[in-house]
């Protein structure tokens, strides 16, 4: 009795089953060095709009994450609403602390966030025209909103730009499609 196997219908069916590349963007973040007598980090919200001004998703939260222990008010949370324009706009929906959204306060510096389409942080688009809004409010400080308008799902690389004046450096969007 001779027996036959065929890698035929494997290897098609691996082939079928290869996802495609997802378009993906990075953020980078400039906190600027302030040369003030009391310094607080500030608190950042970084989230996609849509042309009517809705959330599509919010990317990144950074704000005083301590545990219950070490803050039993929850203080952290409780300043959030400081960061204006997200938390009208939804961030007053979200339940922090959100997996792979949320994280800790960040030092003066460039900080770099990277995303995927479909991934947890970032959700599908529909094409069309979105904003990149990047959120800064900081105790016995300033508050600002920088936005960087862009198309989805981009055709080309690109890297849009846009700069802060006070709490927040240079901001900048890399789109990869």
């Amino acid at each position: 009795m001779h027996v036959r196997y065929s890698l035929a219908p494997i290897a098609m069916s691996a082939l079928l089953a290869t996802p495609a590349f997802a378009a993906s963007l990075a953020v980078n973040i400039e906190i600027p060095r302030l040369n003030v007598s009391e310094y607080h980090r500030p608190y950042v919200a970084t989230w996609i709009e849509r042309a009517d001004n809705t959330v599509a998703g919010t990317l990144a939260v950074w704000y005083d994450v301590r545990t219950k222990t070490n803050n039993p008010e929850g203080e952290g949370t409780k300043w959030l609403k400081d960061v204006r324009q997200w938390w009208r706009r939804g961030g007053r929906e979200l339940a922090v602390p959100v997996d792979g959204v949320t994280g800790a306060t960040k030092p003066a510096g460039k900080h770099q966030l990277n995303f995927t389409e479909g991934s947890a942080a970032m959700p599908k688009l529909a094409p069309g025209a979105y904003k990149l809004v990047v959120e800064a409010a900081r105790e016995v400080g300033g508050r600002e909103v920088v936005s960087i308008p862009f198309q989805w799902p981009p055709t080309a690389a690109a890297q849009p730009r846009a700069a802060g004046k006070e709490e927040l450096g240079e901001i900048k969007l890399e789109l990869k499609p």
